[in-house]
Formats: C-alpha cells, structure tokens, sequence
C-alpha cells in the first residue's frame, strides 16, 4: 500500500502541471500530517513559497491547485486557510478500505524500498581487553535498530563492528602481561575481563613513566605486525576472551554484528599511504606523513593536519578508517556508509572523509552519513559514572535494570495479590528491563545528550517502554477474556469506524509506512519511538472510550479487529527498536 503522503504528493504533482504547465514538474508540494486535528489530517503549503515565482496571490495559487486535484475518493473536498493552507482530511471510508487491507497482510503491507541498497552500518566498536561502558549501549543500540529498520524495508545491510583489536595498546598489554602474568599470554581464560582491564591500566601507567619499557612495548607492536609467532598466539588469546565477553552483552541485547576489527584491514595501511602519496597530498611534518586541509585548526589556529603514518613509521586510526572506507565500497559495493559513534569524533570523521574525497576514493553514487550521538548523563547533569568516578561498566547498568524491574513486579504483585512463577518474574523482568533501558536511549533524539533514570525509564506511564508494552499486553488479555481467534477474525475483516476515538486510531495506524520512511531516511530512531508512544495513547483513548467485549455487532468485531492491528503495529514497531513484547504483565 502506498503511503498517504506519496499518494497525495503524486496527486499534487500532477494538479500543478496541470494549472501552472511543465515549469513546475518536480517542486516539492511541501505536504506534511497536520499537528492540530481541525485543520484535517494533512496540509500542503505550497501556495505561498509559489507566490513570487507565479506573481499571484497564495490563496489564488492555492484556488488553482484544488480545481485540478482529483482526490475525491480519498479525501473530503480540500479547504483553504488563512493566507493559502490547503487542508486535507480522509474519508472514513478510505481508512476502513486502507485498515482491511493492512489487517489480511502478515506484514502489515508496509511496502518494500523499490530501490534497495548495500548498506554498511559500522556500530558498537569496543576495544579488546576493555570492558563495554555505557557509552557503546548508545552506539549498539541506535545502530541495531536503524539497521533493523533498513533490512525490514528490503536494503542489504552489512552490520559491521570494527572492534579496536590492533596498535600500540597490544604491545603495551603484552610486554606488560610477558613479566606480571606470563600464563595469560598462553592459556585461554586465566584471567576474568575485570583484571584483564586492571593490568592493561598498570600497563599504560608503566608505559609513561618507563623509556625502557616504551621500548620493549614498541618492538612488540613491531613482532605483531610482523608476524612473530608467539606474539600474535598471544594476542589471539586476549582478542578471544574480550569477544566473549562481549557476546554475553550482545546476547542479552539481542544485537547481531559481524566483526570486522582494526586488524583486518592491517595488511592494506601501506597501500592507503602510498596512494596519497602519488596523488600528491602528503606532506612531512615532524617526521609524520600528514594530510593538510583547510578549516581544520587547533586552539591556537595552527593547521591541524590528518596523520596517517607515525614518524616511527606505524600508522594510526586515521589509515585504518580510510582502508575500511575503500574497502566497503570497493569490495562490498556498498552505495550508503552509515557510521554511528559519539559526536567527540565528528571532527576526525569529517577529516577522513575530506581526505578520502581528495583521493578520489568516494564514488558519486555513495553516500556516507555520520550518525553522531549525544552524552549519557547522570541525574545530576554531568557524564554519567560510578560513585567512586569510574565510568559505568555496560553489563552491570544492563544487570541493575533487571534488578530493578524484577523488584517492581514483585511489589506490584503482591499487591494485586497475584501469584506468579518465578519462571514467569524473571522472563518479564528481562524484558521488561532490557526494553526500558534500550527504549529510553531510542526515544530521544540521538543528536542530544540524556538524562539516565531508572525511575522514570520503567515508570508503567509516559513515554517509556513499560506504557508500550502494556498497551500491548491489554489487547492479549482482551483475547483471553473473550476467546478470540484474531487469525480467524481476520478472514472476514470488516472495519468499521463509528465514534471519533475509532476514526483517530485508524487515522494513526496507517502512518507507520511513512514513518518508517522518514526513519530510513533521517536515520533517527525517536521518530518510530514517538509514533509508537502516540498510537499506545490513542490506543488506551479508544479503549476507554469504545466498549469491545460489550459491543454488539458488527462493531463488537470491528473493535476488536482495530485492537488487534493496534498490537501487531506495537509488535512489529517495537521488533525494528530491538525490544520484544510480552503477553502478559
């Protein structure tokens, strides 16, 4: 089925030919939802920014456009507002037709991409022997659902982790680790991830204050590089226990990666810098091969160059994120590259890019977008951390929102006087868990920094998951009460929308296609949070509002069809946010 929105906006294209000629093929009719329900459902603005170009007055333009729009089957004849707004408003009937068709359709007949695309999101990106923080949940969880989203409408997508699994922190760890913990550089799991982090402390401490250590440190990212047996066995070892521990949050998160760290792309460094140099764009500063370009200073407002090999001949972050660019367009064909880090990066990024530009090495087709994200904060305002200052260890916050929801429900519980299982508790103290917190991110816009509360994330009101997941749940209890076979009340669907919180409802169901459209588009999750959040609310309206069990028919069918397209679109919503639902609570 078509979007509304692509509907009405190859309707206006076509009136607009038709009332002003060819000059006009191709504007945009400037069409969007309106924000108030009496100015009808959706409002073209075009009229006015025509104004100039037509040398007419804006609600002339507009009395031109409606005489040759033919929407009569969809929409009540248009209105003009105050100085030139056209309004729109659906037909009853049309939403009825649209909502039949939507609930026969196992996918809810949310039309594929007609022009799919290999798509590369680089997300997560942990560093090997240290613990995930609270920082990689954002980049995780923002980059998961935007690929879910992007595969749910017919893309390839290509998840890739580019895990920092190379570089000089190896030979730190391992010349350290060589004197204070041999064992651990032969023997799988010696040591838990928690020490493994300590000694890599120790190390990088040791590292700045000992010349002959910084030595040894450095020939040992030299043996690895190089190839040196017992070196690259023992950072093997290092990589595997890190990767595990990884996979238990990856798990517990349900996000799907495929790893791709820093080191694979090792052997391509050299053939990265040699071909700046041909091209001409490398200069020497300090030893350094370096990459100048311009609006890019330090607080002194010297030039701040790009390095892509160390004077000691090493390379750095910079080669390895350009070899990873050629590779992914090169070899994986992608045409839209899709990187989600925190926003302290975006100056390196856009140098990469820059660069990579130069080189030539950015095909037009190609898109590359930076997905920047905003801080986790404390209830108190500042970067979100433990009391002792330590930054905040992912698995313990994921573990205490588990805590947390478990205590909830078993308070709650006790006092609806409910006995449950303890099978049952800890299932939705999971999910219930996992989802709030994962929710909390998604639902605000990425570009901004948050506050993290566990009060407010699992609050059973509001914007948070707990509200969403319920209003789901509502709808599988209203089965259980009235024995319903909502597959088999499918087959003869017949929708009917009577009393105004119907009419909002069915209005509201049909906008998940454009949305998820502009989520593909934006690449910002909140979107699909936010009309998640409004369809559990004019969900909870209509079921106060409406009987269903109590109805005759055929409305007692109708209502009960509409409560479940509800909690299929809740489902099929929360599925593209990484969150599962429950049918009970």
């Amino acid at each position: 089925m078509e979007p509304t929105i692509e509907y009405l906006k190859s309707k206006f294209d076509s009136a607009l030919v038709a009332a002003f000629g060819q000059d006009l093929v191709g504007i945009d009719p400037m069409i969007v939802p309106t924000t108030n329900p009496k100015f009808g459902d959706y409002q073209c603005n075009l009229a006015m920014s025509l104004a100039k170009k037509l040398n007419d007055q804006p609600r002339v333009i507009a009395t031109q456009i409606i005489d040759n729009l033919n929407i009569t089957d969809y929409f009540y004849p248009p209105k003009i507002a105050g100085p030139g707004f056209i309004n729109l408003s659906l037909r009853p009937e049309y939403i009825e037709s649209c909502l039949q068709t939507i609930i026969k359709d196992e996918q809810l007949n949310i039309s594929l991409t007609k022009n799919p695309q290999r798509v590369v999101i680089d997300f997560s990106s942990p560093n090997i022997a240290k613990e995930m923080h609270v920082g990689h949940l954002r980049s995780t969880i923002i980059g998961d659902s935007l690929a879910r989203v992007l595969e749910f409408q017919g893309h390839h997508v290509l998840r890739l982790n580019h895990v920092g699994d190379w570089g000089t922190q190896f030979g730190i760890l391992i010349s350290y680790l060589r004197e204070a913990f041999p064992e651990a550089l032969k023997t799988a799991n010696v040591l838990e991830i928690g020490d493994l982090v300590a000694f890599y402390k120790q190390s990088k401490k040791r590292f700045d204050e000992d010349k002959d250590f910084q030595k040894k440190s450095r020939q040992e990212v030299v043996n690895l590089q190089t190839g040196v047996e017992d070196s690259r066995y023992a950072w093997q070892l290092l990589c595997n226990q890190s990767r595990r521990e990884f996979q238990v949050i990856y798990d517990l998160l349900d996000i799907k990666l495929n790893e791709r760290g820093e080191s694979f792309y090792n052997s391509m460094l050299p053939g990265i810098v040699e071909e700046l140099k041909k091209l001409g764009l490398l200069e020497e500063n300090d030893g350094a091969q370096c990459v100048f370009l311009p609006g890019f200073t330090n607080k002194e407002g010297e030039s701040l160059p790009l390095i892509v090999q160390k004077s000691d001949g090493g390379y750095n972050y910079a080669t390895t994120d350009l070899a990873a660019l050629v590779h992914r367009i090169e070899k994986e064909e992608a045409t839209r590259l899709i990187y989600v880090t925190d926003a302290g990066q975006a100056n390196h990024f856009s140098q990469v890019w820059q660069v990579a530009k130069k080189a030539g090495w950015i095909p037009e087709n190609v898109e590359i977008v930076n997905v920047f994200f905003g801080l986790v904060l404390g209830e108190d305002g500042k970067k979100l951390k433990t009391r002792s200052g330590e930054t905040v260890r992912l698995r313990e916050l994921l573990d205490e929102a588990i805590n947390k929801s478990r205590n909830d429900l078993k308070k709650r519980l006790k006092e609806e006087k409910r006995l449950e299982s303890e099978e049952f508790i800890e299932n939705v103290a999971q999910v219930v868990g996992l989802s709030a917190v994962k929710y909390a991110d998604l639902s605000q816009n990425r570009n901004s920094n948050y506050v993290f509360s566990f009060d407010k994330m699992l609050a059973l009101q509001g914007n948070t998951a707990p509200y969403l997941l319920y209003a789901y749940v509502r709808v599988q209890g209203i089965a259980r009460k009235g024995k319903i076979n909502f597959e088999k009340l499918r087959k003869d669907a017949k929708i009917i929308l009577q009393d105004e919180p119907e009419l909002v409802l069915g209005k509201h169901l049909l906008q998940l296609n454009e949305v998820l459209n502009i989520v593909a588009v934006e690449l910002l999750p909140n979107r699909l949070c936010e009309y998640l959040y409004q369809l559990s609310e004019k969900f909870n309206k209509f079921f106060e509002n409406c009987p269903v069990l109590k109805s005759e028919e055929p409305l007692y069918t109708s209502r009960l069809l509409l409560c479940d397209v509800t909690a299929r679109t809740l489902k099929l919503g929360l599925s593209l946010l990484g969150i599962s639902v429950l049918e009970r609570m």
